[in-house]
């Protein structure tokens, strides 16, 4: 997910951890084919559940997308696939 400037700053200390810039563009980081935002808990039945770290300050794009949508679901498969083949 591409993170503008205003993002940036609301995303203040929590910036460095969850962005990173490539080139002269930042976005958010990927981490297991995930925002790296997200914690990754299990719930009691061994379920995985997904918390967003910085939901009060998280990217437009993010406030744009609804949670669980296709369309996030496709943004999330999409910079997934292309973090990826960035990487190797």
């Amino acid at each position: 997910m591409r993170v503008t400037g205003e993002d940036w700053e609301r995303l203040g200390v929590e910036a460095e951890r969850v962005a990173h810039f490539i080139g002269n563009r930042a976005y958010m980081r990927m981490s297991g084919g995930h925002c790296a935002a997200l914690d990754v808990r299990r719930t009691v039945d061994g379920a995985r559940e997904f918390f967003c770290t910085v939901y009060a300050v998280r990217p437009q794009v993010c406030r744009d997308l609804a949670q669980d949508s296709p369309e996030c679901e496709g943004e999330r498969a999409m910079k997934g696939a292309r973090m990826e083949a960035d990487s190797s």
